[in-house]
């Protein structure tokens, strides 16, 4: 039986995927800073570890601990929405450990088994505002197209040896936790400088049409996909507005 692990499951994402590689019969891997066996239905097919990407010791634990996988998926990740002038740089090294270098320990730490076996697949989940840039997203959105930039160059290094690197690239989704999340440990405000910015940016949010947004689901879709079709593209918008980004994208581009 085919067996995924996820990162990243504690809410969103992460948790929505799990569900869905759960109801369609994988063994699953679902893994979070502190594991929680409520969130996701009883199954014999289920197991939740620790996991803190950031962290050599909790990557080699968790993977000695989860045995041999076939798919990997790297959702765990922070949000940061600020200017750049008013983030410490503290915060910028939190967003890179944790979306940009944990998603390259991950995939590095799981190579071995998949070469060896001549099989797997690595799916980096990143975000279209690496197409579409949007406002005080910056750092936020650098942490992600760094990561969009390696799956694209890993997938060639691999490829000989029967294993796929794919992206999934989900749009705004307000109904997950992502920012609430993120401002438990980055508890600082826009500087008044960019006020009038930020004030603009929430408005825009707050009129965006409810039917123009990523729902958890088209995530979870998405990454479904990407484990079990050979043939699908590098690059998989999930969401309404993740395919109209990345549309707009590609017309800019032609």
């Amino acid at each position: 039986m085919t067996t995924v692990l996820i990162t990243g499951c504690s809410s969103g994402f992460g948790l929505e995927t799990a569900r869905l590689f759960l109801e369609r019969g994988w063994n699953v891997i679902a893994t979070m800073r502190e594991p929680r066996e409520d969130i996701l239905p009883a199954s014999e097919r289920l197991r939740v570890l620790p996991l803190d990407v950031t962290d050599a010791a909790s990557i080699a634990a968790c993977l000695e601990a989860a045995g041999p996988i076939d798919v990997l998926v790297n959702n765990a990740g922070v949000g940061l929405l600020n200017a750049l002038e008013g983030i410490p740089m503290e915060a910028v090294r939190l967003a890179f450990e944790t979306n940009t270098l944990g998603t390259i320990a991950m995939a590095k730490a799981v190579l071995p088994q998949f070469r060896q076996r001549k099989a797997g697949v690595i799916i980096n989940v990143t975000s279209t505002v690496t197409v579409a840039p949007l406002h005080l997203l910056s750092v936020y959105t650098a942490s992600k197209a760094a990561v969009n930039a390696f799956t694209e160059c890993l997938a060639l290094e691999v490829e000989p040896f029967g294993i796929r690197a794919r992206i999934v690239l989900p749009g705004r989704a307000p109904e997950t936790a992502f920012g609430q999340n993120h401002r438990k440990r980055m508890a600082f405000g826009i500087p008044e400088a960019y006020s009038e910015i930020a004030e603009g940016v929430f408005a825009e949010w707050r009129t965006y049409p409810a039917d123009q947004v990523t729902r958890v689901g088209d995530v979870a879709e998405a990454v479904w996909r990407a484990a079990t079709d050979p043939t699908c593209p590098m690059r998989l918008p999930a969401g309404v507005d993740a395919v109209a980004a990345m549309e707009g994208a590609e017309r800019v581009l032609a």
